[in-house]
């Protein structure tokens, strides 16, 4: 067992308090968003279940192929709410907005690269002003955003170019209040699963809210080896920070979404042959915990949202092919966990790091969104082994109602015992699984 103590002064006196109430709105940058609008899951059409994932968030991505709509014809007019296929999109996204969320589009171009559109600008504004007439906010409110292209890798940039400004100024038309985003993008040249931010210059008007992927790969082929997220060996979080920064420079204002993020988790066996014969995954209890504190790390970011990949899996072992929080629709550990996430951070917003030390020990306060004196903390073991330790934080053991770990099945969650050493603080037991401390003034 190891021993780290939270040496700030921490206490928080009514007049912060007050302060931090006044400074709560929407036109203040600093101010981080409330966890129900922070957490996302992608999706997948007619096969996702609402129902099901009501407790792990309110905002969906649904990964919505272009070919779908139009078949191989890039100059049909599509007949919404009808795609080609016949899949009725008022279906699927009605009974989604009745179960309570907000969905977020992906349009994929995969399945149409460049050279089959027969006039790609013009084809590419028509769709854009049918999909934004039909499901936008003055249409049948569907749709809240669209994302132009997920990770259009057979575009070269110019393409992704003129496909971007025609979709996008079909989409503004149509509905000038449905929010546009950007495909997959990096600070570097573009590759095949992501466009380079340059891509996006002069196209400041046509879109939005920029899109950047991140995973915590430590290695790619032929291990696709992924870390736990606060790593400081990885990119992870040094991607995505740099698409901040070069929002900051470039692009001041607009919201950075992430995306894409997550962690394979299967049970079965991985291949003795091919492509994914060195393939390795983590642990369910593994995905759990790497989902949860990354989560909790991101939401320090300026970011608005982050989506998690995936909501279901058919427990295979290779990349992306075990992401989800639910294995053939059965809830994995992770559901558990990130709906306790949900549940317990909701309400509340970050408000700071009292500790952020790799490999000992990582404490953020959350505070409520009407009521400033109650606060929750979040205290976790940042490694990717089951290592634990005793946190020690400086407060009064009067002022914690309760504290909570985080689960890893249904039921309720564990209660964690703290131990008071003196008037000002107390010792928090703590793991690779997040405790909870809720807290009021």
């Amino acid at each position: 067992m190891n021993h780290v103590t939270v040496s700030a002064a921490i206490l928080l006196g009514l007049c912060r308090c007050l302060t931090l109430q006044s400074s709560v709105n929407a036109a203040d940058p600093s101010v981080k968003p409330l966890f129900r609008e922070f957490m996302g899951l992608n999706v997948h059409t007619v096969q996702f279940k609402p129902e099901l994932y009501k407790p792990i968030a309110k905002h969906v991505r649904d990964y919505h192929p272009f070919n779908w709509d139009g078949g191989d014809e890039t100059d049909y007019y599509p007949q919404f709410p009808f795609a080609r296929n016949r899949v009725d999109w008022n279906a699927v996204y009605g009974s989604w907005k009745q179960a309570g969320y907000v969905t977020h589009v992906s349009v994929m171009f995969d399945d149409t690269p460049p050279e089959k559109w027969k006039n790609l600008p013009r084809e590419a504004r028509a769709y854009g002003f049918q999909f934004a007439r039909y499901f936008g906010p003055s249409g049948k409110r569907l749709v809240e955003s669209v994302e132009i292209g997920n990770e259009p890798g057979k575009y070269d940039d110019e393409a992704y170019r003129t496909l971007l400004q025609n979709v996008a100024e079909g989409i503004r038309k149509a509905d000038p209040r449905l929010t546009i985003s950007t495909c997959a993008t990096f600070d570097r040249p573009s590759g095949d699963y992501h466009k380079s931010l340059s891509t996006l210059r002069g196209s400041e008007s046509l879109y939005d809210v920029i899109s950047v992927h991140s995973y915590a790969f430590v290695e790619g082929y032929p291990t696709w080896r992924r870390s736990f997220p606060e790593d400081p060996a990885v990119d992870f979080l040094k991607d995505i920070q740099k698409v901040i920064a070069w929002r900051n420079a470039n692009a001041a204002g607009k919201p950075v979404w992430l995306t894409e993020f997550g962690w394979d988790a299967p049970t079965q066996p991985q291949a003795t042959e091919g492509t994914f014969k060195d393939w390795v995954g983590v642990t369910d209890v593994q995905q759990a915990q790497y989902l949860v504190r990354a989560l909790l790390v991101l939401s320090e970011l300026d970011l608005e949202r982050a989506y998690i990949y995936w909501f279901n899996d058919a427990d295979q072992a290779s990349v992306h092919a075990s992401s989800g929080l639910t294995r053939n629709f059965e809830p994995k550990p992770s559901f558990h966990a990130v709906a306790h996430l949900f549940s317990t951070l909701g309400d509340y917003r970050f408000s700071r790091a009292l500790r952020k030390e790799a490999g000992e020990a990582f404490v953020y306060e959350f505070t409520h969104e009407t009521e400033p004196k109650k606060r929750v903390w979040a205290v976790w073991s940042p490694t990717g082994a089951e290592r634990e330790t005793t946190v020690t934080v400086d407060i009064a053991a009067g002022m914690i109602q309760k504290a909570e770990r985080m689960p890893l099945a249904a039921g309720a969650a564990e209660n964690v015992a703290w131990k008071s050493i003196s008037a000002t603080s107390v010792a928090v037991p703590a793991s690779e699984s997040p405790v909870f401390l809720w807290i009021e003034d």
